[in-house]
């Protein structure tokens, strides 16, 4: 189906990088009118049509996970990639999640009370003496919405408590970010923390931030490094074998 929303097509003008746009455009093009309509709502911060939108949806028998994948999830995607190529700001990337929160308060008592096991555990956290996170809630939100059960552990997370996180939530996945170049290297404190618990090897570990890079990654012993919240996912479901 044809993008036909306007402002959809207009967004997508902002996508530099030919692969994300292929990727953002076939996302799209498996969506209906009205599902674009969320998605470039969202875009915009318009939390009362994102709202209003979500509810006809529901009320035309559109299923939970449509309207979280067709059009929230699709049009944060977009929000998440001009937030990281600094065309859009924080002010203007809180205004889209307040308006995803809006959708999301119709669809998620209909996700709860489904019988769908979740992807997996996922414990989420900005490391130790980093105190940003809107990439770090970008992928959160995004891991929510493909299925995981995410528990966010905020900012300035000390390797201690991802431990003792990591022990009562039974999780299998650690995602870090860092936005400083200051506070990168407390990733790989955090991951040698993980070796001295004897817990290393029950968990996977992915990184992520607008510093952090796969050379990076890869020299802090992480196993996943992911550019943006859209890779996250495909991150996620790559290091726990989903894919």
């Amino acid at each position: 189906m044809p993008i036909t929303n306007k402002g959809l097509l207009e967004e997508l003008t902002h996508i530099s990088k030919q692969d994300e746009l292929q990727h953002i455009t076939k996302m799209l093009e498996k969506t209906d009118a009205l599902m674009q309509q969320v998605s470039y709502a969202l875009i915009c911060g318009d939390n009362e049509t994102v709202d209003r939108l979500t509810k006809q949806a529901l009320d035309e028998n559109y299923e939970a996970n449509t309207i979280l994948d067709d059009g929230l999830i699709a049009g944060m995607a977009i929000v998440g990639i001009k937030f990281r190529d600094n065309i859009i700001f924080v002010p203007e990337v809180l205004i889209s999640a307040r308006a995803m929160k809006a959708g999301m308060a119709h669809l998620e008592p209909i996700l709860s009370a489904s019988d769908i096991p979740p992807l997996g555990i996922v414990i989420m956290g900005t490391v130790k003496g980093d105190l940003h996170d809107i990439g770090k809630n970008l992928c959160i939100m995004m891991l929510r919405g493909a299925g995981f059960v995410v528990h966010d552990l905020g900012v300035d997370t000390k390797p201690e408590e991802f431990i003792e996180a990591i022990e009562e939530q039974e999780a299998s996945l650690i995602g870090m970010s860092a936005l400083l170049t200051t506070t990168m290297p407390n990733m790989g404190r955090t991951i040698e923390a993980f070796e001295e618990a004897g817990i290393r090897d029950a968990v996977k570990v992915m990184v992520g931030g607008a510093p952090v890079t796969q050379d990076f990654a890869d020299e802090m012993g992480a196993d996943g490094y992911g550019k943006d919240a859209i890779d996250c996912v495909d991150i996620a479901k790559e290091l726990l074998n989903l894919k």
